[in-house]
């Protein structure tokens, strides 16, 4: 007969997301794996497979429980840069305080993380950045329509800058950059892509 699992893998992914999150996968060993999970090596391996399986399986899980849920709710939201500027400041605040408190982000850390060259670990990388640039391109959009952004902006590079800036902000934060620091680079962006007269006629 199979042998037949006595653990919930959910829970151990979760787990396993947790403890890659906060320490890094680099410096987290198997062993330490096999600790915070209590399953044995041979049920790790057989659940997961290897150490570069469970990274992108920690990865998929962390884009579709903390990510994508922020994404989706940004690219629907259509108060244009207020939307954005919402987006970072509880970004900012997620990273800077809390229970992740300068954990970062651990698909943002996976791009300076060893195994960031598995195949897997790729798409993980590029759907995030995907989702992340289109919600951003979604929430320009919106700003155009109402007026917010200065002529000639281009949406699509003015995306891609948001989401890098994301990807600093989670850096910065895991290396102990102070929130109003963050936010004050957030302003200084978002302040270059808005149309200063529509600024001027709301005061």
């Amino acid at each position: 007969m199979p042998d037949v699992k006595h653990f919930d893998p959910d829970v151990a992914l979760d787990q396993v997301v947790s403890l890659f999150w906060e320490h890094g996968a680099d410096t987290t060993g198997v062993a330490e794996v096999v600790k915070v999970t209590g399953l044995s090596r041979s049920s790790l391996y057989a659940t997961f497979g290897g150490k570069g399986q469970l990274y992108a399986a920690a990865l998929r899980r962390y884009l579709e429980r903390q990510s994508r849920p922020v994404f989706d709710a940004l690219a629907v939201d259509e108060r244009g840069l207020p939307a954005i500027a919402g987006f970072f400041e509880r970004l900012v605040s997620a990273r800077c305080t809390g229970e992740h408190a300068r954990w970062g982000c651990l698909v943002t850390n996976a791009h300076a993380a060893a195994g960031r060259e598995l195949p897997e670990v790729q798409h993980v990388l590029a759907a995030h950045h995907g989702a992340l640039r289109s919600a951003m391109r979604a929430a320009l959009e919106a700003a155009r329509r109402h007026g917010h952004l200065r002529s000639g902006l281009d949406t699509e590079a003015s995306a891609e800058t948001l989401a890098l800036l994301a990807y600093a902000v989670n850096l910065r934060s895991r290396s102990g950059a102070e929130a109003a620091e963050l936010l004050a680079g957030v302003r200084a962006v978002l302040d270059g892509f808005t149309d200063v007269t529509t600024t001027e006629e709301n005061r």
